[in-house]
């Protein structure tokens, strides 16, 4: 297939940097959706991801920051322009002292939490069975189970748009429910230092083994999704108010409401981002007219 002036172009300024075109957004995202990524890059290093972010400039694109695309939703006619991904490419971690580890933005939420119960350090059970990034969690201060990424971030490295580097100190990422400052200001977060405590290695593979036992038990896991498909609005659950709206196993298309928990919209099989865009405002619709509460999505529907 003939390339793109754009492909052209962003292939002459990023050298040797390991870049797809038109790549399946499907084949990286656990909704297993989407079409073909104009460009999609996979940086392994912080002056390869700075080299990208230059050369988006110079091509007047803003580029779109991806993970391991557990929270995302793709369009059917995949996306111009560039998208870095950072799964598995930022990628290390590092015991810095007794209670406290720095990780890399594109490993993945569960083998940080294995890192840290290997060195006797609690905090991030929660995280173990999270399918996301690092990056992703401090992105949308992930959490289950009573625990957040806010609970335990100290710091976070940040890169801007411009390629220059900053610390910011935890209590200065504006954490909030399933946000921060970073979804407000952008920038691209590189790494995270997490404060940890001490805690017998056997205890805290106890806690991680019975949280993963409540997660399989509890939620679709066989079915591609992106976890819970609304935010928990105030005055209720979401999974609760659309089981009482009468949805549990609402579909549209190829997309459902799990019959096991109805707060995850789930890929039957063949779904399409429409379905599934669709079904969320449906279900917030029908929701809203049974109960007054209106459910916002918390997948991000890329478009």
């Amino acid at each position: 297939m003939e390339m793109s002036v754009f492909q052209r172009k962003i292939a002459a300024l990023a050298g040797n940097i390991d870049i797809k075109y038109g790549e399946p957004m499907r084949e990286h995202t656990s909704f297993r959706i989407g079409g073909g990524a104009e460009a999609m890059a996979f940086p392994k290093s912080e002056e390869e991801l700075s080299c990208l972010l230059k050369a988006a400039g110079e091509l007047g694109c803003r580029p779109r920051i991806l993970g391991a695309g557990t929270n995302v939703l793709a369009p059917d006619a995949g996306l111009s322009g560039l998208i870095i991904c950072l799964k598995d490419c930022l990628d290390g971690m590092e015991l810095l002292d007794n209670c406290r580890i720095r990780v890399m933005a594109g490993v993945t939420m569960t083998r940080a939490a294995v890192f840290a119960a290997n060195h006797g350090l609690s905090g991030l059970e929660f995280a173990h069975g999270i399918p996301g990034t690092v990056g992703g969690g401090v992105f949308m201060n992930a959490g289950a189970y009573g625990g957040e990424i806010c609970q335990v971030c100290e710091s976070v490295r940040l890169m801007e748009l411009d390629g220059s580097v900053r610390e910011i100190p935890g209590e200065e990422m504006g954490f909030a429910y399933r946000s921060s400052r970073v979804q407000e200001e952008g920038g691209i977060i590189l790494s995270a230092v997490f404060a940890l405590r001490a805690e017998a290695p056997e205890r805290i593979r106890e806690i991680m083994k019975e949280l993963m036992s409540r997660r399989s038990a509890s939620q679709p896991l066989d079915l591609p999704s992106a976890g819970s498909a609304f935010k928990r609005p105030q005055g209720g659950y979401a999974a609760a108010l659309i089981e009482q709206a009468g949805l549990k196993g609402y579909r549209v298309g190829g997309a459902a409401i799990s019959v096991k928990h109805a707060g995850f919209a789930v890929n039957t099989g063949g779904a399409t981002a429409w379905d599934v865009r669709e079904l969320l405002r449906q279900v917030s619709d029908r929701v809203y007219e049974n109960s007054g509460i209106r459910l916002e999505p918390e997948v991000l529907v890329w478009e």
